[in-house]
């Protein structure tokens, strides 16, 4: 998967930092949590209730954490399906952090669920809802995890010189790729649908019959974000230089997509006659602000092709993507769901612990996997021709 001028090489180093052992420390404190999880019961460590059966779990290690998981997909719809070639020495990279962000969301919801014991009935025919939404989400998730996994042995097979087998599984490849392409096209727009069946329960600021639309499209611009954000933080951790000739090309397609969901989601409201529920005193309409906010921003700070250049400012920009993505959410299925009176919810200090916890987890596999495997390109340079090119 890596271009033929930088193949990709294990980077190699010690595996013991003091940024990999705090990370492991976050591993543990969350492991101890979810004992306590298993043995008592969701009460023991959540705030979730009658009222707000979903908590901080499921809306981040699902709906946030699939979301910021995409960096594959989208460099996947660059490479395989628009043909740019050019973006070939980003699949790796950004494969590893999906099938991460991905394997993680598919653990997680066992952690979600109250009879975790009954999760294999996803799989089992006769259990099968045909007509839920959740049902495909699970389904679809479940598969593309699996994919991910095939798609990703190619780095395995590498270092273990297993040449004839790799050989074998590229003439196969294709019907992966396809499968990862079309699989997070359809949970991702499916993790708004199940908002949709929500009805007026959510805030019309979120609730709209165009959530597919909007969270599919924002799946993508997080795919962007986040590949842009993991290069300037790969650049900076292994202390190597940045690709900039593809991340400025990267971040120009991002804001043309980014343009286009800021017309249809401003659109939506303003033919839906909710765009005044915005000047409420509400902590809704607050949240909404900050939400929008922070989706503008990158369009202004990389308005010119110059701030494209410009490493602090791409790494600006896709933070603050990300964050608008991680809101969109955090707002639609929290802060704007709305239960019948006298529900509240706050996660508790071991929901957030637990979700820190996998984070930290998905960054130390990240570390030790592209010091141990070939991922990221060898002798990386990028001169000032191909930045200007």
């Amino acid at each position: 998967m890596a271009n033929a001028h930088h193949p990709a090489a294990p980077l190699g180093g010690s595996l013991v930092t003091p940024t990999t052992l705090l990370l492991a420390a976050l591993v543990l404190v969350a492991a101890g949590i979810l004992a306590v999880r298993f043995l008592f019961g969701l009460g023991a460590v959540t705030n979730i209730s009658d009222g707000y059966t979903w908590g901080i779990w499921v809306v981040y290690d699902v709906v946030i954490g699939s979301a910021f998981a995409c960096g594959g997909y989208t460099i996947a719809l660059l490479v395989y399906i628009l043909n740019k070639g050019e973006y070939h020495p980003m699949v790796r990279p950004a494969l590893l952090a999906s099938l991460f962000g991905y394997t993680l969301a598919g653990i997680g919801v066992i952690f979600d669920l109250g009879r975790y014991w009954n999760a294999w009935h996803i799989f089992w025919p006769g259990y099968a809802q045909i007509n839920s939404v959740m049902f495909e989400v699970a389904v679809c998730i479940s598969a593309y995890i699996i994919v991910m996994w095939i798609e990703f042995s190619p780095a395995f097979l590498e270092k273990f010189g297993k040449k004839e087998l790799k050989k074998k599984l590229s003439k196969l490849l294709f019907v992966f790729i396809a499968l990862g392409i079309l699989l997070p096209s359809m949970h991702q727009s499916s993790l708004g649908s199940m908002l949709v069946v929500f009805g007026n329960q959510i805030h019309p600021l979120w609730q709209t019959i165009l959530l597919p639309l909007l969270y599919l499209m924002t799946a993508v611009l997080i795919g962007f974000a986040i590949v842009i954000f993991e290069a300037c933080l790969s650049s900076a951790g292994f202390k190597r230089p940045l690709e900039m000739h593809l991340l400025s090309k990267l971040s120009k397609l991002m804001i043309w997509v980014l343009a286009a969901y800021l017309a249809v989601r401003i659109g939506d409201l303003l033919v839906r006659g909710a765009l005044v529920r915005m000047f409420e005193g509400s902590i809704e309409a607050l949240m909404f602000w900050i939400e929008m906010g922070l989706f503008i921003a990158p369009l202004v700070i990389l308005a010119s092709s110059s701030a494209r250049l410009n490493p602090s400012k791409l790494f600006i920009a896709a933070s603050s993507l990300m964050l608008a993505g991680f809101l969109l959410r955090i707002n639609s299925y929290l802060v704007g769901y709305e239960p019948p009176i006298g529900w509240h919810y706050f996660p508790s200090v071991p929901e957030i612990l637990v979700s820190v916890g996998m984070i930290a987890f998905e960054v130390l596999g990240y570390i030790v996997l592209v010091r141990y495997l070939p991922i990221l390109p060898g002798n990386v340079e990028t001169t000032v021709a191909q930045i200007r090119k």
